[in-house]
């Protein structure tokens, strides 16, 4: 067997490649996954041997015996819906392997509570994936605001849209209860990433929450921050329209757009790289973008009044 051996849970899943292909170029090897659905050729394309399993107890019960057997699972990539995502976490950890979670870590600041006593007591670790912490723009940003500090707050405004089908509503994703919403499922990531480089939050305002965009405003320790998220295509602006794009993103920093839209395809990669050289985000990492996104999801909206993304005025 390769020196890490891996099982994942949620291989039919958008995400699920980028994690079969970072534990591929990390040296590891595939031993077994699980999904309810069934449509998952893309293991070939990496890890052809792996045993496969539409149902948990079947793939519980495997990798049990191949435990006893002496060739335990060294990890556990989870890349099941948001809401399964504690449960499937607890799975690793009594099992002996250490958990490798996607966004969001969970749905609930209490959880990451509960996941640190079983953490302490069966001595694994839970590692996140908050890839953008690993981007060579955003670490650039961080160390370039470090070494010459503001007096005053700095202002920043992001956007994110990434357009869905009519699917998106009718899936997991749709569902507040199982995905946390917007602000959650695509925002989680960039809420992090502006708690790691200007400090906890003071302060959550939200302008607009609906099913297909979120918009609000964040007091951090060292930023204002107005945020706009949204999964509609008419919400993009008309040069990316025209241009027929789906997605864009943008984060302005003092007025000044950082460019980062590049350097996205291996940061899976570069996340699994820096977990198994010791150096990998676990759970404390994650506690403010989930009290973050929960406070979001459980806000009262305010009206349009005071600082808020330009975005909301379009939409109304």
């Amino acid at each position: 067997m390769a020196e890490n051996a891996f099982a994942l849970i949620g291989a039919a899943g958008f995400v699920a490649p980028r994690h079969m292909k970072a534990i591929a170029e990390v040296g590891g090897e595939l031993v077994a996954a699980l999904d309810p659905n069934d449509s998952v050729g893309v293991i070939d394309s990496y890890f052809p041997a792996a045993d496969f399993f539409t149902e948990f107890e079947r793939f519980d019960r495997h990798i049990d015996k191949q435990r006893r057997r002496g060739r335990p699972i060294d990890y556990v990539s989870i890349c099941s819906p948001n809401y399964l995502h504690d449960a499937h976490i607890r799975f690793a950890l009594r099992g002996h392997a250490h958990a490798i979670c996607e966004k969001p870590l969970v749905l609930n600041p209490w959880n990451i509570d509960g996941l640190s006593e079983i953490e302490a007591e069966s001595g694994r670790r839970v590692f996140n994936i908050l890839q953008l912490r690993w981007h060579p723009a955003i670490r650039q940003l961080k160390e370039r605001l470090q070494t010459r500090p503001s007096p005053r707050l700095h202002d920043i405004e992001l956007t994110y849209i990434t357009s869905r089908g009519n699917w998106y509503a009718r899936s997991w994703k749709g569902d507040m209860q199982k995905s946390g919403g917007i602000a959650t499922n695509i925002g989680v990531h960039f809420f992090d990433m502006l708690a790691w480089i200007f400090g906890d939050l003071a302060q959550s305002t939200v302008h607009l929450s609906r099913p297909d965009c979120a918009a609000g405003h964040l007091v951090l320790k060292n930023a204002n921050v107005r945020w706009f998220l949204s999964i509609n295509a008419e919400h993009l602006p008309e040069a990316p329209r025209q241009q027929g794009q789906r997605t864009y993103r943008s984060i302005r920093v003092n007025g000044d757009e950082i460019e980062f839209s590049a350097g996205f395809t291996d940061l899976h990669t570069e996340s699994y790289r820096q977990i198994l050289a010791g150096n990998g985000y676990g759970l404390q990492d994650a506690r403010t973008s989930i009290e973050m996104v929960h406070a979001i999801r459980n806000a009262t909206p305010h009206p349009l009044i005071g600082d808020y993304h330009p975005h909301c005025e379009r939409i109304g």
